[in-house]
């Protein structure tokens, strides 16, 4: 398959490579600065803060001496410091004078050395774990009680029935007093085409009949997906799948399983017109809150309820714990996606290169800058867990290499460096081959 042909679903090239470069520079940057900092409190002297690899475009010394300098190539970055024969703080510092010997970063204690390897992938873990939680503290979560902010716009077939400002007090005649048990009640119902409210309304107390609260709507769009392809859209609300009109995402999502990826005709409603997508289901590979996969044919939209509810900021402490639990599920459900791949279990399709990751860039980007910021997060999580390998020329393999002489004394001979060091680069040179051929010619 030609590259080339890839370029018109990523819409704008230039957008989708503008949007990759800045997500891959916040990313870097962070990564590097975390060498940087903890380097420098470790008394380990950096010489050069580079973002960017390749001539050099910019540049300035600090009153500290370290050079800041922006180069041609922006896929990456390094800190070199005082002593390293390159970017990857390998050689020696036998060329340094004995006083400071101390400044450099095999001169250093193992201690001061393995701190600030650690450094880069877990200021990657720090910027991921900030972003979901000021993310989910500007969103808010829904407050007691369930209260009508907002209402999605629906085709007249879909009358809502319910008005912002409405608090529902009882959804088919269940009683529902707290958010907890207003998703209970809803998660009871068997899937209707109109179900009953009562709702207190400008201080009266009536009984309104409303559509499924969960219609066949685009509320989001995943990147590289089927939908996304043909270009649907967040908001789009399915009307008829091969001309069988549908009222409920839950006969959507059965149609798309039912299809057994051959082709399916959508009549979509939008803006008050009425228009038409041929859509080809792919299966995918998702992964499980409880761990493990679950493979499923999809299309790539998003549903859930067709209002919003008013909310409530969470406490501080309470958004960083759930974005705690944000970046630990990407670090495990990653860790277990690698497992099945290895194991046949699942298809390697779900490994993504540059080419993947830069198209799931401009697509997060064109949908909005808040999820855009949350890719940035999510992709934040994985080049850290992957800089944690221990993979020489990795930050893991720095620090096997530390493990290997706090437990012996020494460190590795220059020869076995060496040699680990060759392993390590052709490991990860085949994987970012393997990965851009999925992306380019194995995984369309």
């Amino acid at each position: 398959m030609d590259p080339s042909q890839f370029l018109p679903s990523f819409g704008n090239a230039a957008f989708t490579i503008a949007a990759f470069v800045v997500a891959l520079s916040i990313i870097v940057a962070i990564h590097e600065y975390g060498h940087y900092i903890v380097g420098r409190w470790s008394g380990i002297h950096p010489e050069v803060f580079s973002l960017g690899f390749g001539p050099v475009l910019w540049s300035r010394v600090d009153k500290r001496g370290t050079r800041w300098q922006v180069a041609a190539l922006p896929f990456g970055g390094y800190v070199k410091f005082l002593g390293d024969a390159n970017a990857a703080s390998v050689g020696s510092a036998d060329a340094v004078p004995d006083i400071d010997r101390r400044r450099t970063m095999l001169g250093a204690p193992l201690w001061a050395r393995s701190a600030t390897v650690a450094a880069g992938p877990i200021f990657n873990f720090i910027l991921s774990l900030l972003i979901f939680a000021a993310v989910l503290f500007a969103q808010g979560q829904p407050a007691d009680p369930a209260r009508v902010a907002a209402l999605e716009p629906l085709p007249d077939v879909m009358a809502p029935g319910l008005e912002p400002g409405d608090e529902i007090i009882a959804i088919e005649g269940q009683p529902v007093e707290t958010i907890e048990e207003f998703y209970a009640a809803m998660g009871a119902l068997t899937p209707m085409p109109e179900i009953g409210y009562t709702v207190r309304r400008g201080g009266d107390v009536v009984d309104i009949t409303g559509h499924w609260p969960y219609p066949p709507i685009a509320l989001g769009l995943n990147p590289a997906s089927a939908a996304y392809d043909v270009d649907m859209r967040p908001g789009d609300v399915v009307l008829a799948v091969d001309g069988e009109p549908i009222y409920a995402f839950g006969q959507l999502v059965e149609k798309v399983t039912e299809s057994n990826g051959q082709p399916l005709l959508l009549d979509v409603w939008r803006d008050g017109e009425t228009l038409e997508f041929s859509v080809t289901p792919r299966r995918m590979d998702l992964p499980l809150a409880e761990g493990g996969f679950e493979t499923r044919w999809l299309i790539g939209i998003t549903g859930g309820v067709h209002f919003d509810l008013e909310t409530e900021r969470p406490g501080v402490f309470e958004a960083l714990s759930m974005a705690a639990q944000q970046v630990w599920f990407i670090i495990t459900s990653s860790l277990s996606g690698l497992g099945h791949m290895i194991t046949g279990a699942i298809s390697t399709c779900n490994l993504s290169g540059p080419v993947g990751i830069a198209q799931t860039s401009g697509a997060m980007a064109s949908q909005g800058g808040q999820s855009f910021i949350w890719f940035v997060a999510v992709l934040s999580t994985a080049v850290g867990l992957l800089n944690l390998f221990p993979v020489p020329v990795l930050d893991g393999g720095h620090l096997v290499f530390h493990a290997y002489e706090g437990i012996t004394g020494k460190p590795p001979s220059d020869a076995a460096l060496r040699i680990l060091m060759s392993i390590g680069l052709a490991l990860i040179g085949t994987l970012m081959i393997f990965a851009i051929a999925n992306d380019l010619w194995l995984c369309p």
